[in-house]
């Protein structure tokens, strides 16, 4: 028997080995509504049919451009069925971002979800001469629609159900004939990677490599995971990490729940009770700063108890990360410390985490060891776009903070002459779409040039020491990894973003992102009124000694050539919508050095 390695014969092949298996979910008004696999299938089916007779033909493009949900999987799986290619577009992205992959992509139909996006496409309307067709997944404005299909043809997500289902009834073994026809070499995505430097390349993707990524995962995982299982899904699903977590249930056999929104994430994890999550470093650095600040404001006593159960906790995990067996005495004081402090943090997850994944970014050391000591067991994990997020992950049995572990499945990685890693592996990207130069620079003898500097510990667990392009050598001549500063400075309570600044220069210096969120508490403290500006927080003296405190903190952890000497508190919110972050988060730091130029050359005189 031949082997399809395609994620729509994932699909068949689930619908009929297990028809009645728990499949996916989504949250709706604080309650879970659930589908077996047979109705996913069907539902599915009906989206395959109505993008058929719409004219979605195979290899042709279409974007999808809306929030996370359960109906962006299925447009997007039913999508990989017809043999098209998937365009994921971040919901956050401008019309002119969303006009460049539109045009580059040539895409024939786009997929999206709100009248803000609508609004958007209207203004681009003239400038897009690929764009046929519309699927709106909501109720979009009588006059917006009437705008729109002067250039358009506009259909709604409900037509498109009945529409499928009608062909459906008339074609019942349609579907699977489609299926069968995707090839595994077929093109499945073109992942446009969110430009922290430039305009964006787009990653194209292979139905075998997201296969192989899926395959990898499960060498990995499956005797760790099964049907028992359950997910919540909330990252962007225009991100690479969060398409590869909505597919893990096609290979896994887990259940998958969609979140309301990332602003309801602590309330759906509570109401879903998951037993796997796979999440961005950010969302740790939130709760632990949130944890972090609710300690600050409880007596004394309570602050003493915390500060104990961390000590006692961190002791006896050293004794494991040694591979000794704690004393007898730390074992009890552990437990207790467990039941009076974390067991309530434990609890607020749901009270069933086996263990989280965390990728897309370093995750802080200290932000770890909280969360394990809380019995919340984080699997740190290294991947990019290019390798479709998951290539090195922590083992459950034994995890190294600070590390991210060993290769998943196949992969194979090495290192540069400069410590850069390289990495071969079935689950690749093929190419940068219409850009020759750019793949070839991606590639050093058929492996993959990350970018990222790494080395390995003496137990063989990876390590990524900093990004190629952001050592800085200042004027002295010293080397600086300046991702090892800012992950020091990750989760501090009162820091968003720190950018460190110093090529060519005689001392380091930075960047401080701060949000309001944090400073809520302390206001009247800080002797400013509840409408406060971002602005004037930044400008607050009691803030700057509040930041350099914890600056110091951490420079006394660093060595001298390290140390931070002077900072600049931004005075706006580093959001994609400002235009200092990606819509994954990721510091724009080009962007920085141009918006805040005067500011950083005003430390340095």
């Amino acid at each position: 028997m031949i082997i399809k390695k395609n994620i729509p014969s994932l699909l068949l092949e689930k619908f009929k080995k297990a028809p009645n298996s728990k499949s996916i979910g989504w949250i709706e008004q604080n309650k879970i509504k659930t589908i077996t696999t047979k109705e996913y299938y069907e539902t599915i089916s009906h989206i395959i049919l109505s993008l058929e007779n719409e004219g979605l033909a195979s290899e042709e493009k279409i974007s999808i451009l809306a929030d996370t949900s359960h109906i962006w999987h299925f447009y997007d799986l039913a999508s990989l069925s017809l043999n098209a290619v998937v365009v994921p577009i971040y919901p956050t992205y401008i019309s002119s971002e969303i006009l460049f992959i539109l045009n580059h992509s040539e895409s024939n139909m786009l997929v999206l979800d709100s009248e803000i996006q609508f609004k958007k496409i209207l203004e681009i309307k003239e400038k897009l001469p690929n764009l046929k067709t519309i699927i709106a997944l909501t109720d979009i404005d009588e006059s917006l629609l009437e705008d729109a299909r002067k250039n358009f043809k506009v259909i709604s997500h409900s037509h498109c159900l009945l529409q499928g289902k009608s062909i459906l009834d008339k074609k019942p073994e349609r579907v699977e004939e489609l299926i069968n026809c995707v090839q595994d070499e077929s093109l499945a995505s073109i992942i446009y990677t969110s430009g922290t430097t430039g305009a964006p390349k787009g990653a194209t993707i292979r139905h075998s490599a997201f296969w192989a990524m899926l395959d990898n995962v499960k060498l990995t995982l499956s005797t760790n995971i099964d049907g028992s299982d359950r997910s919540l899904t909330f990252l962007p699903l225009s991100h690479v990490l969060g398409r590869s977590d909505s597919m893990l249930h096609l290979a896994l056999g887990l259940e998958t729940i969609y979140a309301e929104s990332i602003e309801r994430l602590v309330d759906n994890i509570g109401l879903s009770r998951p037993t796997i999550m796979i999440s961005v470093p950010r969302i740790f650095e939130k709760i632990y700063s949130k944890v972090k600040s609710n300690i600050q404001s409880e007596g004394m006593i309570k602050q003493k108890a915390f500060v104990w159960a961390e000590k006692v906790s961190n002791e006896y995990f050293s004794y494991l990360d040694s591979d000794q067996s704690p004393p007898t005495t730390i074992i009890m004081a552990r437990a207790l410390a467990f039941k009076t402090v974390y067991s309530k943090i434990y609890e607020r997850f749901g009270g069933k985490i086996r263990f989280f994944v965390s990728g897309g970014a370093p995750l802080s050391v200290d932000i770890i060891k909280f969360l394990r000591n809380a019995n919340l067991t984080i699997l740190e994990g290294y991947g990019l776009t290019e390798t479709i997020a998951p290539c090195c992950l922590n083992p459950i049995m034994k995890q190294i903070p600070g590390t991210v572990g060993f290769p998943l499945g196949d992969t194979q990685f090495r290192f540069a002459s400069d410590g850069e890693i390289l990495i071969k592996s079935t689950a690749l990207f093929s190419e940068y779409y219409k850009n020759d130069v750019e793949t070839k620079n991606a590639f050093e003898d058929g492996w993959f040039k990350t970018g990222d500097i790494g080395e390995l510990t003496s137990e063989g667990y990876l390590k990524i020491t900093d990004r190629k392009k952001d050592i800085i050598i200042t004027s002295g001549g010293k080397n600086v990894a300046p991702q090892k500063i800012e992950n020091l400075m990750k989760g501090r309570l009162n820091v968003a973003h720190f950018m460190v600044i110093g090529d060519k220069r005689k001392f380091l210096t930075a960047i401080v992102g701060i949000e309001k969120e944090s400073f809520l508490p302390y206001l009247d403290q800080l002797g400013l009124k509840t409408n406060c500006t971002i602005e004037e927080i930044a400008n607050n003296q009691h803030v700057r000694d509040m930041i350099s405190t914890e600056i110091e903190e951490v420079n006394s952890r660093l060595a001298k050539f390290e140390t931070i000497k002077k900072f600049y508190i931004a005075p706006i919110e580093f959001t994609p919508e400002s235009g200092m972050i990606t819509a994954s988060l990721k510091l724009k730091k080009k962007e920085l050095l141009k918006r805040f130029d005067k500011d950083i050359d005003a430390m340095y005189n």
